[in-house]
């Protein structure tokens, strides 16, 4: 389960920037990561992820919906498509015609790829869970029973019964569009549109399936297991593929919108934990040695006499880790003085001996 980067961080830009702005630090990256120059592994998903980040923040209306609700609210209101679409323009422009912009984009998101093709993409599903504070010191492993769309198990997605098979469309020619010319005057206008005869699939089903009535797929229970990675904060993961699925097309993503509990002992901050204790003024001014506890059982500290309210003491290495970094966070020991409400006669008369000494 991968977490979605800020789409200013991936662009390296800020919530002031300009359009332009916008658009020349794209370039920059898009270039920098394009298929044809770059040849690492990890260049493709790089690309994808600059040309979504760029998508929102150039469209007026989608950058204000990521600045208010971040991915939670673009992947709940626009699919794939309509993150793409606005944006198609630009892309041409910044990669020109020779680029093979259009091959491009098929080969990394897929024949659809949110940029005009005509393969359909599932819808995406939300699911939330909350997790403990040791949950995320360990990292935890859930399985789900998810209900969504699934490939019909009948006809395995084709949406023909069994035996039987899809028939080119000849109006078409299993092209899934149509051309129509229309000559005014001296010039002469091409429209492309899809085939209304098999709705744009280039084919037809003559023997719908029994099961989906030709649909190819249908509602179902799937178990998904998912990881939640130590160091997790709260907000929203996308596991890939595991959305509502769509026969011929790209299943929808698992959006997991993770809370973590609050914790009755400690406090997080990043990879630091934080916790208070209570002693005595006693053992404040004389010193003692306490037991704490921590995320991973308890821990042994010497309290120096004379300790004064408020002094912190760090246990190293006794933090939670982070998955955007290395290595534990450290936890820090606030020493909380207690001073008594209440003293008997016997407490006093000590307590004013004491003072008229240390005059």
């Amino acid at each position: 389960m991968s977490a979605k980067r800020d789409y200013y961080e991936v662009l390296g830009v800020s919530k002031t920037s300009s359009t332009g702005e916008v658009k020349n630090q794209y370039r920059k990256l898009a270039l920098k990561f394009h298929p044809d120059r770059n040849t690492s592994s990890d260049a493709p998903e790089h690309f994808k992820e600059i040309s979504e980040a760029y998508a929102v923040l150039s469209d007026p209306k989608k950058k204000q919906v990521y600045d208010q609700y971040g991915h939670a609210g673009v992947d709940g209101r626009y699919t794939s498509d309509d993150i793409f679409q606005g944006a198609r323009g630009d892309f041409s422009d910044i990669f020109g015609s020779r680029s093979g912009f259009e091959s491009i984009f098929e080969s990394i998101f897929g024949r659809g790829g949110g940029v005009g093709f005509s393969q359909q993409r599932g819808s995406d599903i939300l699911y939330e869970t909350s997790i403990t504070l040791e949950d995320v010191l360990h990292g935890k492993k859930i399985e789900i029973d998810l209900r969504k769309q699934i490939k019909c198990d009948i006809c395995y997605g084709s949406g023909c019964r069994p035996g039987t098979n899809k028939k080119t469309c000849a109006t078409c020619n299993g092209q899934g569009q149509v051309q129509h010319r229309r000559n005014m005057g001296f010039a002469s206008f091409v429209t492309t549109a899809p085939c209304s005869t098999c709705e744009g699939q280039g084919s037809i089903i003559e023997t719908p399936c029994d099961e989906c009535r030709g649909q190819g797929k249908k509602k179902g229970i799937k178990t998904v297991t998912f990881e939640i990675p130590p160091g997790i904060d709260s907000g929203d993961y996308t596991v890939p593929k595991e959305g509502n699925e769509i026969p011929g097309g790209i299943n929808g993503d698992l959006i997991v919108r993770i809370r973590v509990q609050p914790h009755h002992q400690f406090n997080r901050d990043g990879k630091d934990i934080f916790y208070d204790q209570n002693i005595s003024m006693v053992d404040a001014a004389l010193g003692c040695k306490i037991v704490v506890p921590t995320l991973e059982g308890s821990e042994k500290i010497k309290i120096d006499s004379g300790c004064q309210p408020d002094t912190i003491i760090k246990l190293k290495g006794k933090g939670v880790s982070h998955i955007n970094s290395r290595g534990k966070g450290d936890q820090f020991v606030r020493i909380v003085v207690n001073i008594p409400k209440k003293l008997n006669k016997h407490q006093k008369n000590l307590l004013d001996e004491f003072q008229k000494t240390s005059d």
